[in-house]
């Protein structure tokens, strides 16, 4: 209502827009006159009884609305109202704008009738009549009704805001959760209940529903009750509520509390992250089997999809490669580890929010300048006190909650022991900064899960590290030692395990020292992975140095491999059984090997190959370009069934010899045929020093590839030069031995080994009376001089030499005994023309020479 200037006695009159009651009761008037015809019609009763005021005017009410059969009593009614009676009752009347069916008058309604008698100007009496809508009336008191019990008995707060968007109506609900009575409220805005962000965003929200009309549903407020410290959830729909003409009065809103159905919703969204997130961690941790990798991968996966800082200590111990589990909770154990104080390494970190280093426990780390603990850096070894939450953690194997400090980042943190096969391994802790949630028992259970899960990739990857350890000790235990040293070779080689990622190879080489300075270069793979292809190559490489020191031909030496490699995976007894040789697969395990073995003669510069399956070696001859020799390939060893061939090659003086495993030449980025390419292209440059040609081939094949061992063996070709051979072959006749010793010393003289010439003299002249006693044929002279003396004496006989004791009675059959005494070494060997008797003495030093004893020289006897 909108107030006019003028007053009359103090009194504001108004003016009424439309949109007031009037327009829900519906109320008219008119007047009649002295003959009870209308006189006046008003606007409202044109639109009640659908006529104009102009076909009203004049018309006896009566007969134009009321039925027929009323009408008697309706003109009774009328006279005695113009007789100055005063009347009111309910009228029926004709509903305007409704057709009736056919043959029928119009629907009719019902009128509240209120008729009070008047005077004209002239002094006759007259009539006003006041007519409601009964209709009206009634639909107005069951909205009514309806409207108090939906407002009262609903179970959800309601709220009637005005213009002003203060309350004007709340219901019996929403006093009963803030207070007080319904009237109470009225008057309060939303600042009265809210914080206020959350009050600022409904009363946007109000005022936008106000001014467009736009309803709003399921705003989500979040606040407390008065006295109230649980925060509630409220849904909360608007909608503008308008009068009966249209014009808004305010605006409705129905609050339904949703605190259960959103804490459901919270944990629901919770048990789907914690799914998600252990799907995450299976996908993603333990891909490597990498210690340190793995706690990384863990990290990955919990920052910050479950918290916002997080660190992993793993035991000092556990790293290093100790034995001994470094914390067995639940059990007896060392005070040392089981009390969760011992040596921790920070192997990773990992943070959302900042880049400073997790501090939980007071007093674990180095202290600051103010005493204070330092922040521990990943990498840095560390130990937690006893009476921390951390170390208990550790010691009892139960996960701990340990409170953030006053002004720190972090308000809680979870220390959670990684316990794999009920072994403490390290500790993990996940904390979370201000303004993230609280940890919750779901959130306990999934950080158990998850540092469980870690630990046992950890302690995966920590036996196989073991494992793997072993297995490449007991490979490079059984490889050469230091630089291998042989007359008339320069020798280089290089061993490469794989990679981590991959298990130990069987790749092997070896430089193995025959009589008569003669040099056996092997190399060899077993085929497969692990500590049995380790020990399967330790057993061949153990049997070629056996077979090498029998001194038989290359293709021998690979037969005999070939039975030895096809008899290690079968069963006790079986290698001897020829019942087992059909029985399947399932009886033994099948090794196979490859391998090359070569002899090589410093004296005439000849080398003998035989292969067994593996790659050809490599030479590089002065002047030429590197070029794979022709050595046919052969069968690999535990294949069986197929000879060996072997083939004579005479090495130049200067040339260069590469034996190498597939693993230098071969893998996954390029093919076998690309890898020998590059290798022939890397030993151009031959004139280099040995070792850093070997470097040079390293450093340009691919050789960091990982996926399998390289072995790497080069020689190059020096020879013995002529004056440090001395050869004579001498006729079977007795005076030869003289001949001989003469021979010896003549020779030992002109290299300045005076000393030996003694010594050599007797020995000679036992071997060479030998030759002519057991042997046949020409007799042969041979004095080597390298980094030892050997001496040869070769004949045509087959009968190997045999070292016996004699009897105290015997005149002879101390020969061999003496050898054996004075020398150093001694032996025999077939040769396709016979055989050779030789022994080794070491060069002086410049020193006296050592003369046997008594007890050595009676113990002949």
């Amino acid at each position: 209502m909108s107030e006019i200037s003028e007053t009359a006695g103090g009194v504001v009159w108004q003016s009424s827009p439309s949109g007031s009651i009037y327009d829900y009761i519906r109320v008219a008037s008119f007047s009649l006159g002295p003959d009870g015809r209308v006189d006046q019609w008003s606007r409202r009763a044109a639109d009640l009884f659908g006529v104009d005021a102009r076909d009203a005017r004049g018309k006896d009410p009566v007969e134009v609305f009321m039925p027929a059969e009323l009408r008697d009593r309706g003109h009774r009614q009328v006279k005695e109202v113009l007789d100055g009676r005063e009347w009111t009752g309910l009228v029926p009347f004709r509903i305007p704008g409704q057709a009736g069916p056919p043959g029928q008058d119009r629907p009719h309604g019902v009128a509240e009738l209120y008729v009070m008698p008047s005077e004209t100007d002239t002094g006759e009496r007259a009539a006003l009549c006041i007519v409601v809508d009964v209709r009206a009336l009634r639909r107005i008191e069951t909205d009514l009704a309806a409207s108090q019990a939906i407002f009262g008995q609903s179970p959800f707060g309601f709220l009637l805001f005005g213009t002003d968007l203060t309350v004007k109506r709340a219901n019996q609900r929403f006093a009963s959760v803030f207070g007080g009575d319904a009237d109470d409220h009225r008057g309060r805005s939303v600042h009265d209940y809210l914080a206020k962000p959350e009050a600022d965003r409904m009363t946007a929200a109000l005022r936008r529903v106000l001014e467009t009309g736009d309803s709003v549903t399921d705003l989500r407020i979040t606040g407390a009750a008065p006295g109230a410290r649980i925060r509630r959830h409220w849904s909360v729909n608007l909608y503008r509520v308008h009068s009966g003409s249209g014009r808004p009065i305010g605006v409705a809103g129905l609050g339904i509390d949703v605190t259960r159905r959103q804490n459901a919703a919270r944990e629901a969204a919770s048990a789907r992250r914690n799914l998600a997130l252990l799907n995450e961690a299976g996908a993603r941790i333990g891909n490597s089997l990498d210690l340190e990798a793995t706690a990384r991968e863990l990290l990955d996966v919990a920052v910050p999809g479950f918290c916002d800082l997080a660190s992993v200590d793993l035991y000092q111990g556990l790293l290093t490669g100790e034995e001994a589990p470094p914390g067995r909770w639940g059990s007896s154990h060392d005070v040392g580890y089981g009390a969760g104080s011992a040596e921790l390494r920070r192997v990773a970190f990992a943070s959302a929010v900042s880049d400073t280093p997790l501090r939980t426990d007071e007093g674990h780390g180095p202290a600051g300048d103010g005493g204070a603990p330092l922040p521990i850096e990943v990498g840095a070894v560390h130990r937690y006190p006893f009476d921390s939450p951390t170390a208990g953690a550790l010691r009892t194997g139960r996960v701990r909650t340990v409170p953030g400090g006053e002004g720190d980042l972090v308000h809680s943190t979870l220390a959670v022991p990684m316990v794999a096969h009920d072994t403490v391994v390290g500790l993990v802790q996940f904390s979370r900064a201000k303004g993230s949630e609280p940890f919750g028992d779901r959130d306990r259970a999934l950080a158990v899960e998850l540092a469980a899960r870690a630990a046992v990739c950890i302690d995966n990857a920590r036996l196989y590290r073991r494992e793997h350890e072993r297995a490449l000790i007991l490979q490079r235990s059984l490889l050469p030692p230091g630089d291998p040293e042989a007359a008339g070779l320069d020798i280089a080689c290089r061993y490469l395990p794989g990679t981590d990622a991959t298990e130990v190879g069987g790749d092997w080489f070896d430089v193995i020292e025959l009589p008569g300075h003669r040099t056996a270069l092997v190399i060899g793979d077993v085929m497969g992975r692990g500590l049995r292809a380790a020990v399967a190559m330790g057993e061949l490489r153990t049997a070629v140095r056996t077979l090498a020191q029998l001194d038989l031909e290359p293709a021998e030496v690979l037969s005999h491999l070939d039975e030895i490699a096809r008899g290690l995976g079968a069963p006790i007894g079986a290698q001897q059984s020829r019942a087992n040789k059909n029985r399947g697969p399932e009886l033994s395990e099948v090794y196979l090997a490859t391998c090359v073995y070569a002899v090589y003669d410093p004296v005439t510069r000849r080398c003998a190959f035989a292969s067994a399956g593996h790659l050809p070696p490599l030479l590089v001859t002065p002047g030429e370009e590197a070029v794979l020799l022709d050595v046919p390939p052969g069968m690999p060893l535990g294949v069986g069934g197929e000879p060996f061939e072997e083939v004579e090659v005479e090495l130049p003086e200067g040339s260069l010899l590469a034996l190498y495993t597939d693993g230098l030449v071969e893998s996954r980025d390029h093919p076998l045929e690309e890898g020998l390419s590059a290798f022939r292209r890397a030993l151009a440059d031959r004139a280099r020093p040995l070792e850093d040609v070997c470097d040079r081939v390293l450093g340009t094949l691919d050789t960091g590839h990982g996926e399998d061992d390289i072995a790497l063996l080069m020689a190059r070709i020096q020879g013995l030069p002529a004056e440090a051979v001395g050869d004579w072959r001498l006729p079977r006749e007795p005076r030869s031995v003289g001949r001989a010793r003469e021979l010896a010393r003549a020779q030992l003289t002109a290299w300045g080994l005076d000393a030996l010439v003694d010594t050599v003299e007797l020995l000679v002249s036992e071997l060479v009376t030998n030759a002519l006693r057991y042997g046949e044929g020409e007799i042969r002279l041979r004095l080597l001089r390298d980094r030892t003396l050997v001496c040869e004496v070769w004949d045509a006989g087959l009968v190997q030499p045999r070292r016996r004791r004699a009897k105290d009675t015997d005149e002879g059959g101390r020969g061999l005994q003496l050898v054996g005494l004075l020398s150093a070494s001694w032996g025999s060997r077939r040769t396709p023309r016979g055989k050779t008797v030789w022994f080794e003495l070491a060069l002086p030093d410049g020193g006296s020479t050592a003369e046997p004893t008594v007890d050595q020289l009676l113990s002949m006897f």
